[in-house]
């Protein structure tokens, strides 16, 4: 297994961590398999969106912002309740095919870490899975 360390700059961030995966995929060299990406923790998330458009990461932050919003009536004593929900919403893990040793993503499509709880050190862990 593999490690991604990250120190996230902002509260609410995506970070593309495409090119990260791809060099871990391409240094197992195998053709065929599943490339598996788990975020260990509470208030942070992995997702696969359009990585062409900046534009597109802003409107996803928006739009999670105003269905789960920073200040609410939580519970949770830290005072970081919103982004523990919205990790549980974008959710801890992502698995993508790999074929002819390539992760099959499509034209669009990148890797995001999402930071709900930032700024901070963080990890990602990556599993590449051969297929028979």
């Amino acid at each position: 297994m593999d490690k991604i360390q990250l120190k996230t700059r902002a509260k609410t961030e995506f970070v593309d961590i495409t090119s990260e995966i791809n060099q871990i995929v391409q240094k197992r060299v195998i053709k065929e398999g599943i490339c598996h990406v788990y975020v260990p923790h509470t208030t942070a998330a992995v997702t696969i969106n359009e990585n062409a458009d900046p534009s597109v990461k802003k409107d996803i932050v928006n739009e999670l912002n105003k269905i789960v919003p920073w200040n609410d009536s939580y519970t949770h004593v830290e005072g970081n309740a919103a982004a523990h929900i919205k990790s549980t919403i974008v959710g801890s893990s992502a698995s993508i095919p790999i074929s002819d040793g390539k992760l099959t993503l499509g034209t669009w499509q990148g890797i995001y870490f999402c930071e709900f709880d930032g700024p901070r050190h963080r990890e990602a862990f990556v599993q590449i899975i051969k297929s028979e």
